[in-house]
């Protein structure tokens, strides 16, 4: 199955994070949770993103990169909000990455200095109205990675943390299903490589 690095979001390593990753592992994969806020865990998101800005973007890339460095290389990189620019980051720059699974935000890859590596898959979960995604970035950098951007409908932010105020059980469900089906298709793909090159 598939090896995945999660960041969480800007309120810290919620519960909801975790109950994610354990959906994850449910099915099969393994599911590393790296906690880069030192185990702070904030109510609101305005109170994380003021701890963000305390702590500084490029501490936090440290951070995250710390997370990854004694695991394998071939790694799918996950991240809701916040984690998805540590987890956009390793997928474009560190060497054998598989797949990057960016929920509720991503950047343009011109952000990292350097174009989307072309054997990286990558799936891009936001709702329609999301304050926080630019859906034109989205859009582009899923067509830059020929990638897969999947629209809910609606303005919620963390709408599968049920931690979160933006929490909706019925979107968080779908989004389940929906990275669930792409980590199956991503497996598919790799057991189809392993046996072509044999």
């Amino acid at each position: 199955m598939i090896e995945i690095l999660l960041f969480h979001h800007g309120q810290g390593l919620t519960d909801g994070v975790l109950a994610f990753a354990e959906t994850l592992r449910s099915a099969g994969h393994t599911v590393h949770t790296p906690d880069y806020y030192d185990g702070r865990v904030f109510a609101t998101l305005d109170e994380g993103v003021a701890y963000r800005d305390e702590i500084g973007i490029p501490e936090l890339a440290n951070r995250a990169a710390a997370a990854a460095a004694s695991l394998p290389n071939d790694l799918v990189y996950a991240g809701f909000s916040l984690g998805t620019g540590p987890a956009q980051l390793l997928a474009q720059t560190r060497p054998g990455a598989r797949g990057a699974l960016l929920m509720s935000g991503c950047l343009p890859s011109a952000a990292f200095e350097t174009p989307w590596p072309t054997e990286v898959a990558l799936a891009v979960h936001t709702t329609e109205h999301d304050p926080w995604v630019d859906l034109e970035v989205a859009r582009g950098l899923v067509a830059e990675a020929a990638g897969s951007l999947e629209l809910y409908p609606g303005s919620a932010h963390l709408f599968a943390d049920p931690t979160s105020a933006d929490y909706d059980a019925a979107l968080a469900a779908k989004l389940e299903a929906s990275v669930l089906e792409w980590l199956r298709a991503l497996s598919r793909s790799a057991r189809a490589d392993a046996g072509s090159a044999a």
